[in-house]
């Protein structure tokens, strides 16, 4: 894969491939260690340890900056942090603090996770053969919120880019991966809070901020 990078980086900024066409292409692109190296390669930052290193070494600030939004954006942070209290997990705390990030950013958390129940079968199916972009979670029936999930993946352009991701922080991380690696533009509904996770967590092209990054930054460092 390291041998063909120039030839398929020119592939993907130059004809803009569906993802369909190009997992057929290149199959062996779609794994997790291949999209790390992949994203190493564009931007010689490590993704997954890069990613998890920040997102934990701003964790309680985080939560503290979160925890102070009012009015119903506070209650549904608080929500979300709820499952928290009873097991704080590492994966928990980071799936936490990421859902409630998009809050934060008045962003909606449900554009970008997906949970279905394992029992929803032919249902969950289509509507992610329909969704053009998503990180899913498949939760076992009788669970609740703070157990492991069935399956975590990601789906773009209804294809299932990859899977068996453990948790949805480390599927937010590998996603990123998958964006620069086909060359992806961030929705336009969770543009802020994909800035957060390049810009901030990955700390690339990080002193060119929006408004709105800039003030959490800023705040994450008071």
């Amino acid at each position: 894969m390291a041998k063909t990078f120039a030839y398929r980086r020119r592939e993907v900024v130059r004809d803009q491939p569906m993802i369909s066409e190009f997992k057929t292409r290149w199959p062996g692109l779609f794994t997790v260690p291949e999209v790390e190296a992949e994203f190493l390669r564009i931007t010689t930052v490590p993704l997954v340890t890069k990613f998890f290193a920040q997102l934990d070494h701003h964790a309680d600030q985080l939560i503290r900056v979160l925890k102070k939004a009012g009015g119903s954006k506070g209650r549904q942070i608080d929500l979300i942090f709820a499952p928290t209290a009873r097991n704080e997990t590492v994966e928990k705390k980071r799936e936490c603090l990421l859902r409630a990030l998009c809050i934060y950013l008045n962003e909606n958390p449900s554009s970008l996770f997906k949970e279905y129940m394992d029992s929803d079968g032919c249902t969950a199916q289509r509507e992610l053969d329909e969704l053009v972009f998503g990180i899913y979670s498949i939760n076992a029936e009788g669970g609740d919120a703070n157990s492991t999930p069935v399956d975590v993946g990601i789906v773009i352009e209804g294809v299932e880019v990859l899977h068996d991701l453990g948790d949805i922080a480390s599927a937010c991380a590998i996603l990123m991966g998958v964006i620069y690696a086909m060359n992806l533009s961030y929705p336009q509904e969770l543009k802020m809070f994909f800035e957060v996770l390049q810009k901030i967590f990955l700390q690339l092209d990080a002193s060119r901020l929006s408004p709105k990054v800039q003030m959490l930054k800023n705040k994450l460092y008071e």
